[in-house]
């Protein structure tokens, strides 16, 4: 479990273990927490004023959202990756809650574990990155959370190969491979959709600068992420619009399938009737009457039947290769 402390302006970068001190220090205070105890969220919630309802929320799986404090602003963002799941070898959509809280001269950062988003700005910091430094605490906020819309960006691009394989895979023939793999990108972008979409509202209330804790030259960075949300958005719905015509390229191909095999074994049912009648006919093997079957007693009766059977098969034949049957 981490809680560090920092506090920076132009000139530099300090490190601090009392958060009192770091929040009362010259420059903009920035205290990250990862995989922290319930103490320590509770102190550093004490600090800063900071709700024990919105510490509860980083902890638990609710959507992203912008709330609005007297002291504070708070963001709640949802980082995405793809990894294997823990009970199939498909790539599941993961999330991580991270939430900031935007004050005045000071940010705080919150997640269950570490995240990259949150390390590499938190190391560009480290590393006295001149706009960072300059700029307030709402500006390395906009830089995590852009981290984590740039982040969206690599679970597209990764849906969208798995798209075209399944593509491919359905012009090729349907497979069960195929209907299982199209169904797991179907729940993935309905996942990301289901992140996206508070993510952006979210975003738009901070693009439109009304929290208190955006300053008018942040606002434009926020513009800059709720444009890539909404292409975000719009690149889901293009795939989820993608998928649904997969499915149903599937579903034709298997249907067409389907009538090719119905078609194939109608012809061969078609082919047999007319012998099986012949053949029951002359099954019945009536004779000694006045109504027997003279053809019992030809010499070239069977060859003759023989003869009639192929001739009605090879006729049908032909039909049916008229028809385009065959």
């Amino acid at each position: 479990m981490t809680v560090s402390a920092v506090v920076y302006t132009e000139s530099g970068v300090d490190s601090y273990d009392d958060l009192e001190r770091a929040r009362d220090a010259d420059g903009t205070t920035w205290v990250r927490a990862w995989d922290a105890g319930p103490d320590e969220l509770d102190r550093v919630a004490s600090v800063f004023g900071i709700h024990h309802l919105s510490v509860e929320d980083v902890q638990r799986d609710i959507r992203p959202k912008t709330e609005e404090f007297a002291s504070h602003t708070f963001v709640l963002v949802k980082t995405a990756s793809l990894r294997t799941g823990e009970t199939t070898f498909h790539e599941e959509l993961r999330t991580q809650q991270v939430g900031l809280f935007i004050g005045r001269d000071w940010l705080v950062s919150m997640s269950t574990a570490g995240l990259d988003a949150v390390e590499e700005v938190w190391a560009s910091v480290q590393r006295g990155d001149a706009r960072i430094l300059r700029l307030g605490a709402d500006f390395a906020a906009y830089r995590v959370i852009d981290r984590v819309v740039d982040g969206y960006f690599l679970v597209l691009d990764e849906t969208e190969n798995l798209i075209e394989e399944i593509e491919d895979g359905v012009l090729a023939g349907p497979s069960e491979e195929v209907l299982v793999a199209l169904n797991d990108v179907r729940r993935d972008l309905l996942s990301v959709r289901k992140v996206l979409w508070p993510t952006r509202e979210a975003a738009a209330i901070l693009a439109r600068g009304d929290p208190d804790y955006i300053q008018p030259a942040t606002e434009k960075y926020y513009r800059d992420v709720y444009d890539h949300l909404v292409q975000l958005v719009d690149l889901t719905e293009t795939y989820r619009d993608l998928a649904r015509g997969a499915r149903d390229i599937y579903l034709n191909s298997l249907s067409q399938s389907t009538n090719e095999v119905m078609k194939t074994l109608t012809v061969v049912a078609t082919l047999l009737l007319p012998l099986t009648f012949v053949v029951g006919v002359y099954g019945m093997n009536f004779s000694g009457g006045p109504y027997n079957m003279p053809e019992l007693g030809w010499r070239f009766g069977y060859p003759a039947v023989m003869l009639g059977m192929a001739s009605v098969t090879v006729i049908l034949v032909a039909y049916f290769r008229q028809q385009r049957w065959l």
